[in-house]
């Protein structure tokens, strides 16, 4: 199976690595960084527990560069994936698939806008990956589920063997009916921590010896249930602090969500489509949500200082 992953990122570089590793033909597609020009010249090098190895990688900063594929996995950045689509053509045969496995809220909707929802899946991941240098990435994988399936629900034979697929280059994969569901569970997920994470500047092992910060992650994934819950999506979690150990457990005491990692980097982030999507939604059904609105005022000031300074 030929595969592009759209965005070289923290994440994109994991899958990118770990497929290619799986012995999948992969490419992967952004603009001329540090960090891909590094993987360009010396390969990628993941970093798992203790151990440490390089793999060699494709890179290319054009689409025309790797032309059609079977499988397009998204991993840009939420508030880019409109332009990434928009020059992924040249990536798209007659039998082309895309997957999401982005955060937030939204994005397969716009990937369909290019490619039509019969050639769209969604996909959630709970892999960890954090560039730490151009061309190194810390991984954590173990016990960290990724999950597949078609937009409208139902398990299909082609969600299945992408989730065969993933599961094959050590990414363990299952194929799920309830995509709507899970893409909201891993909403929650995100909006446990990211924010709280990118506004005190502290890795997950740290955080979570803060207590107030541990609650204030709870409080706001409480708000984020009651807005699913009035949206109509079925949770079988009724613990909001159920939802903040599955965020921590099994990453890195160093680990940095990827609102963090934007942060430092000085990068535009997601908190749109993450916290800022529960109060977007939570508007729409008279819901409350004052714990996220106050993280999402939080990123947008450090967003503002940061394209001010």
């Amino acid at each position: 199976m030929k595969i592009c992953i759209l965005g070289p990122g923290s994440l994109g570089s994991t899958f990118g690595g770990l497929l290619t590793e799986g012995g999948f033909d992969v490419s992967m597609v952004g603009p001329e960084t540090e960090h891909l020009d590094a993987m360009r010249r010396h390969g990628l090098t993941i970093i798992e527990g203790s151990e440490e190895r390089t793999v060699k990688v494709k890179v290319a900063t054009d689409c025309r560069e790797v032309g059609p594929v079977d499988l397009v996995i998204v991993l840009v950045k939420s508030s880019y994936t409109r332009d990434a689509m928009e020059g992924a053509s040249p990536l798209i045969g007659e039998g082309t698939l895309a997957i999401s496995l982005q955060n937030g809220l939204g994005n397969e909707e716009i990937i369909a806008e290019h490619l039509g929802k019969e050639r769209v899946l969604s996909g959630k991941t709970y892999v960890g990956g954090q560039l730490i240098a151009p061309g190194r990435v810390l991984v954590g994988r173990k016990g960290k589920l990724t999950q597949v399936g078609e937009l409208e629900g139902g398990i299909t034979e082609r969600a299945r063997h992408i989730g065969d697929l993933f599961t094959r280059a050590g990414l363990e994969t299952t194929a799920s009916p309830e995509m709507r569901t899970l893409i909201w569970y891993k909403l929650l997920v995100n909006v446990s921590t990211g924010a709280i994470s990118g506004i005190t500047g502290l890795p997950y092992g740290k955080l979570v010896q803060v207590p107030e910060a541990v609650d204030c992650g709870i409080a706001a994934v409480k708000e984020a249930m009651a807005v699913a819950r009035a949206a109509g999506i079925a949770l079988s979690i009724k613990d909001p602090g159920e939802i903040f150990n599955t965020a921590v457990e099994g990453l890195p005491f160093d680990f940095k969500p990827s609102i963090l990692q934007d942060v430092e980097r000085g990068v535009r982030t997601e908190i749109d489509f993450i916290n800022g999507a529960v109060v977007r939604i939570g508007r729409q059904y008279g819901i409350p949500t004052p714990v996220n609105q106050a993280l999402v005022a939080g990123i947008k000031g450090i967003e503002f200082d940061l394209k001010n300074a």
